[in-house]
């Protein structure tokens, strides 16, 4: 290793973090674009002139799109362990960039290239996608801590700069992708190929600026130093799990149960919710149609507007501040309460699957389910930090990311309950009634989760601290979403 550093800051920063929020964002913007019209193109018809999809039934396109966001959430764990074992974290970002351009622009060839093989190619760019995200997600957020020495109380303000710059990119691939899609009168390949210039973007800005302001970091595979730098400090004994070790462990497996519950009703965002604004929704405005894509950039604005609200209300409690398992019941309720707007939607239509709803309702719905999420912030990936043995913490931190592949795919199961043809009638009909089942189920569950915080929070063992300091406690918070937001797809 040749020891070399990065060089300058910036706001008081390394320059480092800002390439990397920028790396990140174009990333991100990537990604949501392509995540925002998959559903819209696999359901879009094939006309003999007009028709840019693959004319697939929406439950198959919403089934498809579960198994796609799962395989999102299961590749990282292997794209992290080939970085830290093998490549290191520069060469997989690369690597992964690389891959997922390639995707992006696979997706992205016109049908009269490739008559006939439309679907093939389709499964060989999501597949190229999947793989490199895998290699790419884990390793760019790693690199972020990196940029510090242990102890550096930069470092939660580094991870809230990272957030923003993920959210302002999920914030502009809505808005962009879908002004695109629609000046090139409904062609989602042109979608396509603007999310893989978002990823070229990505790729040269890694390839000019990280020498010179990463310096080492991240170039050599950070497992093969820590074992060298473990062999050298002598062999640890493997020992048993103790009684607090496996009550905390409890808390992880619980908490997993109930976080497939709310990231299952959460993902209808990119799937039957999307096709709910593309089908059921009035989206005029005077005489100007906004397109469906925009309603994906919803819940990246609502986040950077209120994270930093929502983290002072819990500060501005103090001891009344609710435990991290009171805070994830109150975030499946307020998702319940989303999908109630969903629901209103429908009642708007009295049955009607020629009526269109108000846009307000989806705006609504999506104001809660944000809502909701930044009330789960505190539990996830900084849970499991908190709570995992540190001999298994590895292992715990790729069964979290299980619960969410879970969730993931259960997501896009619930969703293609929409149906498989038939007609509009039926497909509103089915709508209500998956509303209606995701809103129960996740008020319940967040009822039940309620009274069972009390003996959670004595499972964890006093793994709860509490900052110092007002300011102390307000940057925790929103670092802590940061964390959150670092491996939100």
């Amino acid at each position: 290793m040749s020891g070399v550093k990065p060089q300058g800051t910036m706001l008081g920063h390394p320059k480092g973090l800002f390439l990397l929020f920028t790396t990140e964002l174009w990333e991100r913007f990537s990604y949501y674009a392509m995540r925002a019209i998959l559903v819209l193109y696999l359901v879009d018809k094939v006309q003999t002139e007009g028709g840019h999809g693959l004319g697939w039934t929406q439950g198959d396109a919403i089934s498809l799109y579960g198994t796609f966001t799962g395989l999102v959430y299961l590749t990282p764990l292997i794209g992290g362990w080939l970085a830290d074992a093998y490549l290191g974290q520069r060469k997989a970002i690369i690597i992964g960039g690389a891959l997922m351009a390639a995707g992006q622009f696979t997706l992205a060839l016109p049908h009269s290239w490739i008559p006939g093989s439309e679907t093939m190619v389709f499964y060989i760019g999501l597949g190229t996608l999947i793989i490199g995200n895998g290699l790419f997600k884990p390793n760019i957020s790693t690199m972020v801590g990196d940029l510090y020495e242990e102890g550096d109380h930069r470092r939660d303000g580094a991870f809230t700069i990272f957030y923003m710059g993920i959210n302002v990119g999920a914030f502009l691939s809505g808005i962009i992708v879908g002004s695109v899609v629609a000046a090139y009168d409904g062609n989602f390949q042109m979608g396509f190929l603007c999310a893989g210039i978002g990823m070229v973007l990505s790729l040269i800005i890694q390839f000019v600026f990280a020498q010179k302001l990463l310096g080492d970091i991240g170039r050599y595979p950070a497992a093969k130093l820590e074992k060298e730098k473990n062999e050298a400090a002598g062999d640890v004994r493997k020992e048993p799990l103790t009684k607090i070790e496996r009550d905390r462990i409890k808390v992880i497996m619980v908490m997993g149960l109930f976080t497939i519950i709310f990231w299952a009703g959460f993902e209808q965002a990119g799937g039957l919710m999307n096709l709910f604004t593309n089908d059921f929704t009035d989206r005029m405005i005077g005489g100007w149609e906004v397109p469906t894509t925009w309603f994906q950039s919803l819940n990246a604005m609502f986040i950077v507007i209120f994270a930093p609200v929502i983290a002072s209300i819990w500060i501005r409690l103090g001891k009344n501040e609710p435990n991290s398992p009171v805070k994830f019941a109150l975030g499946l309720v307020l998702l319940g309460i989303g999908f109630l707007f969903m629901i209103g939607a429908v009642l708007e239509m009295g049955g009607d699957a020629d009526a269109k709803s108000s846009m307000w309702w989806l705006v609504g719905a999506y104001f809660f389910h944000t809502m909701g999420e930044l009330c789960l912030s505190p539990i996830g990936l900084s849970m499991v930090t908190k709570l995992a043995p540190l001999r298994i913490a590895s292992l715990m931190m790729g069964a979290w990311f299980l619960f969410v592949a879970i969730a993931n795919k259960v997501g896009g199961v619930v969703g293609s309950f929409i149906g498989h043809g038939g007609e509009k009638e039926e497909q509103l009909a089915n709508a209500m009634a998956i509303f209606a089942g995701i809103a129960i189920t996740s008020a319940i569950s967040g009822i039940i989760l309620y009274f069972m915080a009390d003996k959670l929070v004595d499972w964890m063992h006093g793994a709860e601290g509490h900052a110092e300091t007002e300011e102390e406690a307000l940057e925790q918070e929103i670092a802590v979403t940061a964390d959150h937001e670092g491996i939100k797809q």
